[in-house]
């Protein structure tokens, strides 16, 4: 059946692959299975459906002006040819978006939005910012949630939203778990850097007796986690590692000898922690995690984990010590997440969604052009 799709899309589509992080490095360590494919946002599964990519030349600016700068001038003098711009986030093409609007950028631009679209309160800011969404030709979205709370602002059409089955990479667990035959998994592990709400789960663990390991980045946007963590009391059982430039085949090892994943995030509008939700999809592991809106997966309804509200210490305590007492249940909702990856959520199905879509997208430029 696989094939058959893949046949049904193959019509040669050459897209400009934009990633706010290394790519082509990246792209070759999937080939060897030291990198996830989901992180690439389908990006290695493309040229099964005669998609090629021209993948950006990555670098790393602290200025938001100076990338906008550097990645407006590589798409637009690209010498290699292309008939889409596929970004993974609007960062930093900004300007590329607005010359669409204008009808100076002819390409049709495909992009992940990472939250819903919102309104501005100033005036002047919503004009620039309805304008810009004109420039964007299709959106991936991860949830329907978050589709419904976009189109509330009338900014975008619902023709140009579409819902993504964003999931694992399961052929690059599969291989990383081949390699630990002998793995025991025991105690807890919670990952990620955005929005993490670690005083909560510190509070939560500091009332138990098991073991956490906690991995995250010294700081992430505008929170120090150091800082947070320094003044916090912390559990005997309790370890933090610093993890800046963290390698994801490392990393997942590391999951992967734990009994249990926890999500615990604070309170934002999109879907924080889905990246370590997904994670634990492919390697079949139970979840705590913050109850959060905007997931297109109900952990609870599935049956894959607990969820707990925002900043709820008592029904985390609670959560934790469920797990822990109840390691039979727990191990049936691995197998649900497990079985929920390879059913909806992985990377050769939102990759075959984002093919299609990229096809479609070209289809409807070429037509509009020919009647131009």
């Amino acid at each position: 059946m696989a094939e058959k799709k893949q046949a049904s899309l193959s019509k040669g589509l050459s897209i400009y692959f934009y990633h706010t992080r290394l790519t082509r490095e990246s792209y070759e360590e999937w080939k060897e299975y030291k990198f996830p494919g989901h992180i690439l946002y389908g990006l290695p599964l493309l040229e099964n459906y005669g998609i090629e990519a021209v993948m950006h030349r990555y670098r790393y600016f602290p200025s938001r002006l100076k990338l906008m700068w550097y990645a407006t001038k590589e798409i637009l003098f690209c010498k290699e040819k292309y008939e889409v711009l596929y970004a993974t986030s609007f960062r930093g093409i900004e300007p590329v978006i607005f010359l669409r609007a204008l009808g100076l950028y002819r390409k049709p631009i495909v992009l992940w939005h990472h939250t819903a679209v919102v309104r501005n309160a100033h005036p002047c800011r919503e004009f620039l910012s309805r304008f810009f969404y004109k420039g964007i030709d299709r959106m991936f979205l991860f949830s329907r949630k978050l589709i419904r709370d976009s189109l509330k602002t009338g900014k975008v059409a619902e023709r140009k939203l579409q819902l993504v089955h964003w999931g694992p990479d399961l052929a690059f667990y599969d291989h990383l778990l081949a390699e630990m035959p002998h793995r025991q998994p025991a105690g807890f592990i919670s990952t990620g850097k955005e929005n993490r709400d670690v005083e909560t789960l510190l509070k939560a663990f500091g009332q138990t007796e098991e073991q956490l390991d906690v991995y995250i980045s010294v700081s992430c946007g505008n929170i120090n986690y150091k800082k947070i963590l320094d003044r916090c009391p912390v559990s005997e059982a309790v370890r933090i590692h610093y993890t800046d430039g963290v390698i994801p085949y490392e990393l997942g090892k590391l999951v992967a000898q734990k009994s249990c994943i926890v999500i615990c995030c604070l309170d934002f509008p999109y879907t924080v922690g889905l990246t370590t939700l997904v994670e634990a999809f492919a390697l079949g592991m139970p979840v705590i995690c913050s109850r959060n809106p905007n997931f297109e997966i109900d952990i609870d309804k599935e049956e894959i984990g607990i969820t707990v509200p925002y900043g709820d210490v008592q029904g985390w305590v609670d959560a934790i010590r469920y797990i822990s007492t109840h390691p039979e249940e727990a191990r049936r909702m691995g197998q649900n997440a497990r079985r929920l990856a390879e059913e909806r959520f992985n990377l050769e199905i939102f990759s075959h969604e984002i093919a299609e879509s990229l096809l479609d997208v070209s289809r409807i430029s070429s037509k509009n052009r020919n009647f131009a």
